[in-house]
């Protein structure tokens, strides 16, 4: 006898059809394609450092796994990783936390995801600045919430309270930010920081602070959380950080949130059903780095001072090239160029379009500015070695006096 089967067609669910694939992923994929046909890439598209995770932070993870650190944690983190954090932001930025203001996830995207999720209900609206990181608005469309974007180009991409207090509505639930910023390397000043959250708390707006580059800002500029701020608006506000950045952890995944403790509980009972907790061992040798500040900063300071070095070398260079501009950026390792004087010509149409021949005819990979909300605008990471940068400007330049 046959048994008759229906004929699968696999529909994604309608919260995940709405979001938006990752264009910064999609670079990166790029770039290992190329890489696979034997071609000598300039990858300017990564968004990681290109430095190697510190020894000290190496050598606290194996110790962990060679002492048994392998089991089950606590959903929120083991006891000695949250304390450490705290300890951490006591010493280093003067603000006191208790261990259920604190959590550990895998990675700072997922911590993200867990204040979001667990805060928004599908018709809320949530508030970023325009240009965004590209997750930003995909976890707005996966909660079925209204993505409203502040449009920052009018104040050289620095968001300001005025602008926060100009889009807020009946509907907004909620403002997340991100200083410094990713695509645009600008950061939002202490005191402009504060302002948006006194704005935001007086309306009941809550504010998620995407703080992963929080130790690359440039002098003047100087790290600043949020997790600093005074404790009545710290009712308001979740900080995400994250290790992978500023510790070169971008493999490792994790990262931690530290908010008011009924949105902390809330994000607990989320990543208990979904990631459970980060990594074991991964947590004990975060904790590790954390106790031994002086030995950890220090090597963040290195690479900031690095990062620092390409910057002013590579915003310069950008600024002679025909087509390209590019503002000095105050933190982060990415450089946002205006391309938009090679846009709406043949044979670019676009900024797709010019990352798409940058990629296929000079082999150099960068990211498309319309991911971020930013047509006519590319971003180039520098977080790779002066030798890649001089040889990919080189390549830009070639490539500009083709087509002018």
């Amino acid at each position: 006898m046959t048994t008759k089967h229906a004929v699968a067609q696999f529909e994604t669910s309608h919260n995940v059809a709405r979001m938006q694939a990752s264009s910064t992923l999609a670079a990166m994929q790029a770039a290992e394609a190329l890489r696979g046909e034997g071609k000598n890439v300039v990858d300017f598209g990564a968004g990681e450092p290109d430095f190697d995770t510190p020894d000290n932070i190496k050598r606290a993870a194996a110790d962990a796994m060679r002492a048994g650190k392998t089991k089950y944690t606590s959903t929120g983190g083991t006891r000695e990783l949250q304390q450490s954090i705290i300890d951490f932001y006591s010493s280093t930025f003067g603000a006191t936390y208790e261990r259920n203001e604190v959590m550990a996830s895998s990675g700072g995207k997922q911590a993200i995801f867990n204040a979001v999720v667990t805060l928004i209900n599908p018709g809320d609206e949530v508030l970023m600045a325009k240009p965004y990181w590209v997750t930003f608005p995909a976890i707005a469309d996966f909660c079925e919430a209204n993505a409203v974007y502040v449009e920052t180009a009018g104040t050289d991409f620095v968001l300001t309270a005025e602008q926060v207090a100009a889009a807020i509505t009946d509907k907004t639930r909620l403002l997340i930010i991100n200083s410094p910023n990713n695509p645009t390397g600008r950061v939002v000043p202490p005191a402009e920081m504060r302002k948006i959250v006194e704005v935001c708390a007086s309306r009941g707006v809550y504010v998620l602070t995407d703080e992963c580059y929080l130790f690359f800002a440039y002098p003047p500029a100087e790290p600043f959380t949020s997790a600093s701020l005074p404790s009545e608006l710290r009712k308001f506000v979740c900080v995400a950080g994250s290790f992978s950045k500023t510790y070169a952890m971008t493999g490792w995944r994790i990262g931690y949130t530290i908010a008011d403790p009924e949105w902390t509980k809330a994000m607990v009972k989320l990543q208990s059903h979904s990631a459970t907790h980060p990594t074991s061992f991964v947590q004990y040798a975060c904790a590790k780095a954390l106790q031994d500040v002086e030995k950890t900063l220090d090597a963040v300071n290195d690479m900031t001072g690095e990062y620092e070095r390409r910057k002013n070398w590579l915003i310069p260079a950008l600024n002679e090239i025909r087509g390209f501009k590019c503002a000095m950026p105050e933190g982060a390792f990415y450089a946002f160029v205006d391309a938009r004087e090679l846009c709406g010509s043949a044979p670019y149409k676009c900024s797709a379009d010019i990352a798409d021949h940058l990629l296929r005819e000079s082999h150099i990979v960068v990211t498309d500015g319309a991911g971020f909300g930013a047509e006519g605008y590319i971003r180039i990471s520098y977080a790779t070695s002066m030798t890649q940068i001089q040889e990919g400007i080189q390549r830009i330049k070639r490539f500009a006096q083709r087509h002018f």
